[in-house]
Parts: structure tokens; C-alpha cells; sequence
């Protein structure tokens, strides 16, 4: 079964263009250094009835939207290949110096065991 890497975020509306571009530049590196899929999603459709919103749980504030985004590997071992490989790429060390158009410290992260894939 695939492994899957999560994030939530919240970005300032405004910025979301600027989250985008570098987005896109992320996603090639991710790519380019095995990863399967990498999909950076901007919330729509967030009036919920049931459970916790998307926006309640990024934390967003107003003018905020949470973007939910998922990187897919082969196995966990493979994503930690992949990831050591990217953290070592020269364009993501060029991305990681400029600054964030979020905020990082209310990012939520955590790696995921697929347990259905239909």
C-alpha cells in the first residue's frame, strides 16, 4: 500500500497566487526525486454541518483559507528516501531561504499508512 504525507495550512487569500508558484516549484522537486503524486488543494466548499471545518481546523483567520495538500509514495521507506533527497536538492534549499507566504508554525504535517486504496 502507498504512504502519504498530509498538511494543512492557512493562507492568507491575497497570498494564495504567490502559495501557488512555489507550490509548483515544490511539487517538480518532490517529483523529480521519486515522489508519485503531489496535490496542493485550496478550500471551496468549507460550510460544513458535520464534524470540524476544514477553516476551524487550519486555524484560519479572516481573509484565510486552508489549503489541504497530500504527497503519495510507495511505502514509508520510499518517502523517506524521497524526502531526505529533497530536503538536499539545491532548488528546495533555494525555496526553504525565501520567505513563507503562511504562516509555518501553524502548519499540521504527519505521514500516513494507507489502509483502503479503491
Amino acid at each position: 500500500m502507498p504512504y502519504v504525507d498530509g498538511f494543512l495550512l492557512a493562507v492568507p487569500r491575497r497570498k494564495l497566487q504567490q502559495y501557488r508558484r512555489i507550490a509548483r516549484r515544490a511539487g517538480a522537486v518532490w517529483q523529480k526525486n521519486g515522489a508519485l503524486e503531489y496535490r496542493e488543494c485550496a478550500g471551496d466548499d468549507l460550510k460544513t454541518t458535520m464534524g470540524r471545518s476544514f477553516t476551524s481546523a487550519a486555524k484560519c483567520k479572516v481573509g484565510e483559507v486552508p489549503v489541504f495538500s497530500w504527497i503519495v509514495f510507495k511505502s514509508r521507506t520510499h518517502r523517506d528516501r524521497v524526502n531526505a533527497n529533497v530536503m538536499k536538492d539545491p532548488a528546495m534549499a533555494r525555496m526553504m531561504k525565501a520567505p513563507m507566504p503562511f504562516d509555518l508554525k501553524r502548519m499540521t504535517y504527519g505521514g500516513f499508512r494507507v489502509i483502503v486504496d479503491a
